[in-house]
C-alpha cells in the first residue's frame, strides 16, 4: 500500500566529458562555459539544471551529489530511478557503470551496490532485508533477459496497483555487494555492443538493472518495499556521423525511435503515450508516477557535436517540468488495517450524519419553510465534519456506488484484455518467427536434396568404378603380402640361424676371455718372480761392490802385496766373473723385451675383444627389433584382410538395397502415372506423398553412399599405408641381408682373430717356459757368483797373510800388483754400470705394470656399464608402457566422471540479510576483469582546470596520444552462477550468530 505523498520534480544533472583523441586530432573547439554549479552556456544560451559537472569531476563527487540520497530513500520504502541520457559516445556507460572493480573509476551502479549494504549493516538489528535483482535490455524494441539468454521476447504487464513490470524476467537473490557485481558482469557479457565511427564499444540497447528491496521488522511485523531502477540508455545517433550500415543501422533506428517516444512523454500534457514504446511503459512510474527520479544528461563538449549537445540540453530542461508523486510503499499489518478501518468507519458515520442533516434542511427549503440561520449547517462545519473525505462525498453525490463499481469493473476488464492481447501478440510473433525459420530450413533441405539426387547417382557410378579398381588393387596387395609372408618366413629362419651362430660366437668369446684372464694372472706371477730375482741380483751385486771397495782400499793403501802367481789366479777369476755377468745381462734384457711384447699383445687382444662384444650386442638388438616389427606387420595384415572382407559384404548389401530402391521407385512412378490418369483431382497429394517418400529414400541412399565412400577412402588410405609399409619392410629386409653378410664377414674375421689369439696363447706359454728356465739359470749363475765371491775373498785374505809374511823377502812385484788392482777396479766399475742398468729396467717395468692393470680394470668396468645400461633400457621401456596404460585408464575414468557430474538448475534461495551485522564473506571467488566502455578512459585523471580542451587525459596526467588498445577492449564478463545457494552450504553469518536469524525460505524466480 502506498501512502499519499508530496509532489516533486525530476532531478536533472548535466555532465560533460573531456575531448577524446579523435576530436583533438580533428581540432574541435571546447564549447561549454560553466557558470557556477548549476548553469552552463553553450552557443551563447544558458541552460540551468539542478547540478552541472565539468569534465574534471570525479566519480565519487558525481555519486555523492546525485545518488547517495536515493539509496536512503529506497531503504526508507520509496521507489527510485537513475538513468543517463545523451548522444552516443557521451559517457553514459562510464557514468552508470565505469570500471566495476576499480575503487576510483567505478560508476554509480557498483557504488550503490556497496552503499546499500553499508546502510543495512548500520540499521536496527530487528530489520530483515530480502534483496533481489534483475537485469534486462530493450533491443530492437524487444525485451531480452540478460541473465537467461533463452528469454528473448518478454512482455510488460501491470500488477493489481497498475504498476508495470516485466513478466518472466529472472530474479536473483543477493546478500553481498560482490554478488551484485557478479550479476552485472554476467549481464554485461550478454549485452549487445557494436563498433561505430564515434564509439568502439557503442551500446546497441537500453539496459535496465532493477534492485528490489523488501524489509520487515521482526518485532512489529511492519513491511516496507522499494524498487531502484538503474537505466543505461543507448545513445541517439546521427547515421552520417556513425557510419552505421546493415544491422547496426536497424539498431540505430530502433534506438532513436524509443528515445523519440521518451521525448514525446516530456512534451505531452493531457494524454501521455506510455504505450508507444516498451521503455516508456516500463519507466511509467519513473516519469510522472510514484518514484523519485534522477536523470543524467551526458553531453559532448566538441564543436563537431554542437547540434546534438543543444538537443540533449533542451531534453533535460523539458524533463525538469515532469512532476512525480513519491510515496512510501508500506504493507500494513492486521492491527494497522483494523485501526484504519475504524478511522474510516468513524469518518463515514460523520459523513452520513452530515448528509442526513443536509437532506433534512433541503427538504424544508423545498417545502417552502424558512430555515433559521441557527439551524442551518454552515460550510465550516461541513468541512470540519467531512475532514479529508471531501473528494469521496462529491463522488457519492454525483456518481452512484453501482456506477462506480461498474466503471471499475470495465476498467479492469479492459486492462485484462489489453494484457491478454499483448500475450497473444507476443505468442503469435514468436510462432511466426519459428514458422518462418522452419520454412527457410525446409526450403534449404529440399533444394539440397534435389541437387543431391543426381550427385548421388554420379557418385554411385564413380564408387562402383573405384570399387572395382580397389578390388584389383587389394588382390595385388594380398599377393604382395603373401610373398612378403613367405619372405618373412625365410628371413625368420635365417635370423634364427644367425642368432644361434652369434650365441656360439659369444660362447667362444667367453672362453677366449677366460683364457686371456688366466694368461694375465700368469703374467702377473712372472712379473712378481722377475722382480724378486732382480732384487736378489741387486743384493748380490751390492755385496760384491762393497767387498771390492774394501779390497781396493786395502790395495790402495799398499797394505797388500801379492805374488805374481796369486795375481794371475785372481785375474783369471775376475775374467770368469765378467763373462758370467755379461751373460746374465744379455739374458735379463731378452726377458724384459719378451715381457713388453706380451703386454702389447695383451692390450691388442683386449681391444679386439671389446669391439667384438659391441658389434655382437648391436646385431642382437637389431635382430630383435626386426622380429618385433615383422610380427606387428603380420597382425596388421590380418586385420586389414578382415576389414576388406567386411567392406565387400557391405558393398554387396548396398548394391542389393540400391536395386530394391530403384525397383520401388519404378513401381511408385508407374502407380503415380496410373493414379494421375484415373484420379486427376488427387494428383497434388499423391505427388507430394511420392516426393516425400523419394526424398526419404534419397536421404537414406545418400547417407549410405556417404558412409560407403568414407569406408572406401579409409580402405584406400589403409592400402596406401600397407604399400608404404611393404616397401619399408623390403628395404629393411635388404638391409638385414646386408647386415647378415656383414655379420658373416665379421664371423670369419673373428675366427681368424681367434686362431691368432690361440697362436699368441701358445707363444705366451712358450715364453713363460723360456722365462722360467731363464730364471733358473740366473739363479744358478747368481749362486755360482756368490760362491766365487766367497772363495775370492778367502783366497785374497790367505794371500794377503802370506804376502805379509814374505814382504821383507819380495818387494819387486809391487808394480805388477798395482796394475792388477787397477784392472780389478775397472772391472768393478763395469759391474756397477750393469747393476744400475738392471735397476733402471726394473723400475721401468714397475711403472708399466700399473698402467696395464688400470687399462684392464677400465675394460671390465665398461663391459659391466654396458650390460647395466641395457638392463635399465629394458626396465624403462616396461615402466613407460605401464605408465601409458595407467594414464589411458585415468583419462577414461575422468571422462566418465565428468559426464556424470553435471547437475541441474537449483532453486533460487532467498538469503535474508540482517541489519546491524557485519557483511558475510562472499561465497564467490575474486571478481573477474572489469568491463570498460569507450568513454571510461576519457574520465581518468582529467586536470582541475575547466575548459582545458585539446588534450586526452589518463592516469598520469596529460597524455597527448590516443588511448591504448587494451583500455578499449570489452572483455567477457564473469558468468559465475551466484545463485548456487544450496542448503548443504554453510553461510558465514549463520556460523557467527545463528540464534537471531529467521529460517531460510526457498523462493523461485519470478514468473
Amino acid at each position: 500500500m502506498a501512502e499519499p505523498g508530496a509532489e516533486c520534480s525530476i532531478k536533472v544533472l548535466c555532465r560533460f566529458r573531456p575531448l577524446n583523441q579523435a576530436e583533438i586530432l580533428r581540432g574541435d573547439r571546447f564549447l561549454p562555459v560553466f557558470q557556477g554549479d548549476d548553469s552552463v552556456v553553450v552557443g551563447g544560451k544558458p541552460y540551468v539544471f539542478d547540478r552541472v559537472f565539468p569534465p574534471n569531476t570525479t566519480q565519487e563527487q558525481v555519486y555523492r551529489a546525485c545518488a547517495m540520497q536515493i539509496v536512503k530513500d529506497v531503504l526508507a520504502g520509496y521507489n527510485g530511478t537513475i538513468f543517463a541520457y545523451g548522444q552516443t559516445s557521451s559517457g553514459k556507460t562510464h557514468t552508470m557503470e565505469g570500471k566495476l572493480h576499480d575503487p576510483q573509476q567505478m560508476g554509480i551502479i557498483p557504488r550503490i551496490a556497496q552503499d546499500i549494504f553499508n546502510h543495512i549493516y548500520a540499521m536496527d538489528e530487528n530489520l530483515e532485508f530480502h534483496i533481489k535483482v534483475s537485469y534486462f535490455e530493450i533491443y530492437l524494441d524487444k525485451i531480452r533477459d540478460l541473465l537467461d539468454m533463452t528469454k528473448t521476447n518478454l512482455s510488460v504487464h501491470e500488477d493489481k496497483n497498475r504498476v508495470p513490470y516485466v513478466k518472466g524476467c529472472t530474479e536473483r537473490f543477493v546478500s553481498s555487494p560482490e554478488e551484485i557485481l557478479d550479476v552485472i558482469d554476467e549481464g554485461k557479457s550478454n549485452r549487445h555492443v557494436a563498433v561505430t565511427n564515434m564509439n568502439e564499444h557503442s551500446s546497441r540497447s537500453h539496459s535496465i538493472f532493477l534492485i528490489n528491496i523488501k524489509q520487515e521488522n521482526v518485532e512489529t511485523e511492519q513491511k516496507l518495499s522499494g524498487k531502484l531502477y538503474l537505466v543505461d540508455l543507448a545513445g541517439s545517433e546521427k547515421v552520417s556521423k556513425t557510419g552505421a550500415e546493415g544491422a547496426v543501422l536497424d539498431e540505430a533506428k530502433n534506438i532513436n525511435k524509443s528515445l523519440s517516444a521518451l521525448g514525446q512523454r516530456h512534451l505531452s500534457k493531457a494524454y501521455v503515450p506510455y504505450r508507444d514504446s516498451k521503455m516508456t511503459r516500463i519507466l511509467q512510474d519513473s516519469l510522472g508516477g510514484n518514484c523519485r527520479t534522477t536523470m543524467f544528461i551526458c553531453c559532448s563538449p566538441s564543436s563537431y557535436n554542437d547540434a546534438e549537445t543543444k538537443s540533449t540540453l533542451m531534453f533535460g530542461q523539458r524533463a525538469k517540468t515532469i512532476k512525480n508523486s513519491a510515496s512510501v510503499n508500506l504493507e500494513l499489518t492486521a492491527e494497522q488495517w483494523k485501526k484504519k478501518y475504524e478511522k474510516e468507519k468513524e469518518k463515514n458515520k460523520a459523513l452520513k450524519e452530515t448528509i442526513a442533516r443536509l437532506e433534512a434542511e433541503l427538504s424544508r427549503w423545498r417545502s417552502g419553510e424558512a430555515v433559521p440561520e441557527t439551524e442551518q449547517l454552515s460550510g465550516t462545519e461541513t468541512e470540519t465534519e467531512s475532514g479529508g473525505g471531501e473528494g469521496h462525498s462529491s463522488i457519492v453525490i454525483h456518481i452512484s456506488e453501482e456506477e462506480r463499481h461498474k466503471y471499475e469493473e470495465e476498467i479492469r476488464k479492459l486492462y485484462k484484455q489489453l494484457d491478454d492481447k499483448d500475450d497473444e501478440i507476443n505468442q503469435q510473433s514468436q510462432l511466426m518467427e519459428k514458422l518462418k525459420q522452419q520454412m527457410l530450413d525446409q526450403e534449404e533441405v529440399l533444394a539440397a536434396a534435389r541437387g543431391g539426387g543426381e550427385a548421388a547417382r554420379r557418385e554411385l557410378a564413380a564408387l562402383r568404378a573405384e570399387h572395382g579398381a580397389a578390388r584389383a588393387e587389394v588382390a595385388e596387395v594380398l599377393a604382395a603380402l603373401e610373398e612378403l609372408a613367405r619372405s618373412y618366413d625365410r628371413k625368420a629362419q635365417e635370423a634364427e640361424d644367425t642368432g644361434r651362430h652369434n650365441r656360439r660366437l659369444a660362447d667362444e668369446l667367453a672362453r677366449t676371455e677366460a683364457t686371456t684372464l688366466s694368461l694375465e694372472t700368469e703374467l702377473q706371477r712372472v712379473r712378481d718372480l722377475g722382480g724378486q730375482q732382480r732384487k736378489r741380483a741387486a743384493e748380490v751385486l751390492n755385496g760384491l761392490m762393497r767387498d771390492l771397495s774394501e779390497f781396493s782400499v786395502i790395495v790402495g793403501n799398499g797394505e797388500i802385496k801379492l805374488p805374481v802367481e796369486v795375481s794371475g789366479a785372481i785375474e783369471e777369476e775376475f775374467a770368469v766373473a765378467r763373462l758370467y755377468i755379461s751373460k746374465i745381462k744379455s739374458e735379463v734384457k731378452s726377458v724384459v723385451k719378451r715381457c713388453r711384447q706380451l703386454e702389447g699383445l695383451q692390450v691388442e687382444c683386449h681391444r679386439k675383444l671389446e669391439v667384438t662384444g659391441r658389434e655382437l650386442s648391436s646385431c642382437q638388438l637389431l635382430i630383435s627389433q626386426h622380429e618385433a616389427k615383422i610380427r606387428s606387420l603380420t597382425e596388421y595384415m590380418q586385420s586389414v584382410e578382415g576389414k576388406k572382407r567386411h567392406l565387400e559384404e557391405s558393398y554387396d548389401a548396398l548394391s542389393e538395397e540400391l536395386a530394391r530402391l530403384r525397383a520401388q521407385e519404378t513401381a511408385h512412378e508407374a502407380a503415380r502415372k496410373e493414379r494421375e490418369h484415373d484420379e486427376p483431382q488427387d494428383n497434388d497429394e499423391v505427388k507430394k506423398a511420392l516426393e516425400l517418400q523419394l526424398e526419404t529414400h534419397r536421404e537414406a541412399q545418400h547417407k549410405q553412399l556417404t558412409r560407403l565412400r568414407d569406408d572406401i577412402n579409409e580402405k584406400q588410405r589403409t592400402i596406401d599405408e600397407l604399400r608404404d609399409l611393404t616397401q619399408k619392410l623390403q628395404l629393411e629386409l635388404e638391409k638385414l641381408r646386408a647386415e647378415h653378410e656383414a655379420l658373416r664377414g665379421e664371423e670369419r674375421a673373428k675366427a681368424a682373430r681367434l686362431q691368432e689369439l690361440t697362436f699368441l696363447y701358445e707363444r705366451h706359454e712358450q715364453s713363460k717356459q723360456d722365462l722360467k728356465g731363464l730364471e733358473e739359470t740366473v739363479a744358478r749363475e747368481l749362486q755360482t757368483l756368490h760362491n766365487l765371491r766367497k772363495l775370492f775373498v778367502q783366497d785374497v785374505t790367505t794371500r794377503v797373510k802370506k804376502s805379509a809374511e814374505l814382504e821383507p823377502e819380495d818387494s819387486g812385484g809391487l808394480h805388477s800388483q798395482k796394475q792388477k788392482i787397477s784392472f780389478l777396479e775397472n772391472n768393478l766399475e763395469q759391474l756397477t754400470k750393469v747393476h744400475k742398468q738392471l735397476v733402471r729396467d726394473n723400475a721401468d717395468l714397475r711403472c708399466e705394470l700399473p698402467k696395464l692393470e688400470k687399462r684392464l680394470r677400465a675394460t671390465a668396468a665398461r663391459v659391466q656399464s654396458l650390460e647395466g645400461a641395457l638392463r635399465e633400457a629394458k626396465e624403462g621401456a616396461l615402466q613407460d608402457k605401464r605408465r601409458y596404460q595407467r594414464e589411458v585408464e585415468r583419462i577414461k575414468e575422468a571422462v566418465r566422471a565428468k559426464g556424470g557430474a553435471r547437475r541441474g538448475h537449483s532453486a533460487h534461495i532467498a538469503k535474508p540479510v540482517r541489519a546491524g551485522q557485519q557483511p558475510p564473506t562472499s561465497p564467490n571467488g575474486p571478481p573477474g576483469p572489469e568491463g570498460l566502455s569507450y568513454s571510461n578512459g576519457l574520465f581518468r585523471g582529467y586536470p582541475s582546470a575547466p575548459g582545458g580542451g585539446g588534450v586526452c587525459f589518463g592516469e598520469g596526467g596529460v597524455i597527448p596520444r590516443a588511448l591504448p588498445l587494451e583500455l578499449l577492449l570489452f572483455p567477457a564478463g564473469n558468468v559465475t552462477d551466484i545463485n548456487d545457494n544450496r542448503s548443504d552450504l554453510s553461510c558465514a553469518c549463520e556460523a557467527e550468530e545463528p540464534s537471531p536469524l529467521l529460517p531460510l525460505r526457498q523462493e523461485t524466480a519470478a514468473s
